[in-house]
C-alpha cells in the first residue's frame, strides 16, 4: 500500500505576514520534492527584516569576507566594547555567506565566543548571538553544523524560555542542525530533545508549535529514525498532542497542522507497527478531519491546504492497510470525491493520493463497495481513468475491488459505459494498467457472461489479440479470448482459468 516534501522589502510587513510568506516558499519546496523526503532548512531572516525596516536578505547574500576580515569581526565581538551589539549584527549579516561561515568556524574560539554571548544575561546580546547561530545552522556544510555541537544543550535549555521569538529561533536552529549532521542528532537524543519537544508542544503559541513540528519532522526523516527516534517519540506524549493539533491548529492557521500531519506520515510509513497511534484513535481522528475539510472547503481552496490534505490521506491509507483496521463510513467516500473535485485542476498529484485511500477502503469492504455504487459515485470515478497513468491503474484496482464482490456489483458496473472505456487502456504500453484491465475483464466475464458478448461486439476481441504474444500478459489474454469465443450460454472457461488472474 501507499508508503509514500527567497527578494522583497521587509518594511511595512508584519511578522505574521512574513511567516505566511515563508510558509508559501516551504509549500513550493514540498511540491517540488513531494515524492522524496521533505528535508529542508528554514531561515527566520525575513521576520528580522520587518523589524529593522530594511531589505529581506534572503536574496541579497553578502560577498564573502577574507580571513582577516572575519578575524577582525570576531575580535570586535570579543573586545566587549560599547558597540558589541553592532559588531554582532555585522557578524550575523556576514554569516549569511557560506564561505564566510566556514572561515568563521575554523577560527579558534569563534563558537566559544558565540556560546558565551548566547548564554549571557544580557537579553539583546543573547538574541543577536542566537541569530548568528541560526545563520550558521543554515549552512549545507556538515562541518559547520558539527562546529555548533557545544551549543546544542543550551538551545534545548532555552526552549523553556518565556520569549516566543527566542524560543522559535532556538527551535528552527535546532531543526536546521539536525538535517545536516548525524553527530548533532546523536548528541541531542541523550540530551533529551524528545522530552523537551513533548513539553514545548503544549505551548499556546502557534509559532512555537510550528517550530516544534519542524524540528520533529526533520528528526523523523533521519536514516536512523526507525530504530532510534520513532520508538522514543511513540513512548512520549508527542503522538497524542500531534493528533490533537492536526485538527485543532486549523483554527489558528495551517502551519502547525501541516507540520504535524507530515510528522504522523513519517512515523506511520517508517514504523512496522502503529498500535500506539491506532490505540490513540488515529483512524477516527483523521477520518473526522477529512470529513471536516471536505465539508468546509471553499470552491477555491486556500493555498497550502493541499499540503495538509496530502499527508492526512497517506496516514489514513497506510493505517487502513494494517490488519484488522477498517472504516465503515460512507461519508468518507463522499469526502474523497469532494476533495478530488476541488484539487483536480490545481493539484492533480492529490488524485492518486485519494485513489490509494479509496482502494484501501474498498479492498475488503463489501459495504463500501456497495455504498460507492448506491451513492452514484461511479461516473466520477470513471472520469479519472484518463487522468494519468497511475490514476488509471488505481481506478482499475478500485473497480476490481467492486467487481470481485459478485454478480450484483458487476451488473451495476456494466450499467455504466465501462467496456468501451477499457478498450483504449488495452492499447496502452503500460503493463500494470493492462494487467489490471485484464483482471477486471475476467471478473466481469466470470460474474456476467453476457459482458463477454458485449465486449466482442465493441471490438474487444481484436484488442485482446494484440497481447497474445506479450510474455507477461499472454496467458491472461488467451484465457479471455477463450471466453469471448464461446457461444453465449456455453460453460464459461473463466472458472478453469481463475489461477491465471490471482
Amino acid at each position: 500500500m501507499w508508503g509514500r516534501r527567497r527578494g522583497r522589502r521587509g518594511a511595512g510587513r508584519g511578522a505574521e505576514e512574513l511567516r505566511a510568506l515563508r510558509r508559501e516558499r516551504e509549500a513550493a519546496l514540498r511540491k517540488a520534492r513531494r515524492e522524496e523526503q521533505l528535508v529542508s532548512k528554514r531561515l527566520l531572516r525575513e521576520d528580522r527584516a520587518a523589524e529593522e525596516g530594511g531589505q529581506d536578505g534572503a536574496d541579497a547574500v553578502p560577498d564573502p569576507l577574507s580571513e582577516d576580515e572575519v578575524l577582525e569581526l570576531l575580535r570586535a565581538v570579543q573586545r566587549g566594547s560599547e558597540d558589541r551589539k553592532g559588531s554582532l549584527g555585522r557578524l550575523r549579516r556576514a554569516l549569511q555567506n557560506e564561505d564566510t561561515q566556514q572561515k568563521f568556524v575554523r577560527l579558534d574560539g569563534s563558537i566559544r565566543t558565540l556560546t558565551g554571548l548566547f548564554t549571557s544575561s544580557l537579553a539583546d546580546m543573547q538574541l543577536e548571538a542566537a541569530r548568528c547561530l541560526h545563520e550558521l545552522s543554515h549552512s549545507s556544510d556538515p562541518t559547520v553544523a558539527e562546529a555548533c555541537l557545544p551549543v546544542t544543550s543550551y538551545l534545548l535549555t532555552y526552549l523553556s524560555g518565556h520569549s516566543v521569538e527566542f524560543t522559535e529561533l532556538c527551535l528552527y536552529t535546532l531543526g536546521n542542525l539536525v538535517v545536516e549532521s548525524e553527530a548533532v542528532r546523536k548528541q541531542l537524543l541523550p540530551q533529551g530533545i524528545i522530552p523537551v519537544l513533548a513539553s514545548c508542544i503544549q505551548s499556546p503559541h502557534e509559532a512555537v508549535l510550528e517550530g516544534v513540528g519542524y524540528v520533529l519532522s526533520q528528526l523523523l526523516q533521519a536514516k536512523e529514525s526507525p530504530m532510534e527516534i520513532i520508538p522514543q517519540v511513540l513512548d512520549s506524549a508527542l503522538p497524542q498532542h500531534m493528533l490533537r493539533l492536526v485538527c485543532f491548529s486549523l483554527k489558528a492557521g495551517l502551519g502547525a497542522a501541516v507540520e504535524f500531519a507530515w510528522c504522523l506520515h513519517y512515523i506511520i510509513c517508517r514504523h512496522k507497527s502503529n498500535t500506539v497511534l491506532l490505540g490513540l484513535g488515529a483512524v477516527p481522528t483523521l477520518t473526522s478531519l477529512l470529513l471536516h475539510l471536505a465539508s468546509e472547503i471553499p470552491q477555491d481552496a486556500p493555498e497550502g491546504l493541499e499540503l495538509l490534505v496530502c499527508p492526512v490521506l497517506r496516514c489514513l491509507s497506510n493505517l487502513l492497510a494494517e490488519t484488522g483496521c477498517q472504516v465503515q463510513d460512507e461519508r468518507l467516500l463522499i469526502a474523497l470525491f469532494l476533495l478530488l473535485q476541488c484539487f483536480l485542476q490545481q493539484h492533480p498529484f492529490l488524485v492518486q493520493e485519494c485513489l490509494w485511500l479509496l482502494n484501501n477502503l474498498t479492498a475488503d469492504s463489501p459495504f463500501l463497495c456497495s455504498a460507492l455504487l448506491s451513492l452514484d459515485l461511479l461516473p466520477a470515478l470513471l472520469q479519472l481513468l484518463q487522468c494519468s497513468q497511475m490514476a488509471s491503474v488505481l481506478v482499475l484496482t478500485v473497480l476490481c475491488n467492486i467487481a470481485e464482490k459478485g454478480p450484483f456489483q458487476c451488473q451495476r458496473l456494466l450499467q455504466q459505459p465501462i467496456l468501451p472505456l477499457l478498450l483504449p487502456i488495452l492499447a496502452l504500453p503500460d503493463p500494470e494498467a493492462l494487467g489490471q484491465c485484464l483482471e477486471l475483464l475476467h471478473l466481469l466475464f466470470l460474474h456476467c457472461p453476457q459482458a463477454a458478448a458485449d465486449f466482442t461486439r465493441q471490438g474487444g476481441h481484436q484488442a485482446l489479440e494484440q497481447h497474445q504474444n506479450t510474455p507477461e500478459l499472454q496467458e491472461r489474454a488467451q484465457a479471455l479470448l477463450d471466453v469471448v469465443r464461446q457461444p453465449l450460454g456455453a460453460p464459461s472457461p473463466c472458472h478453469t482459468t481463475l489461477p491465471a488472474f490471482s
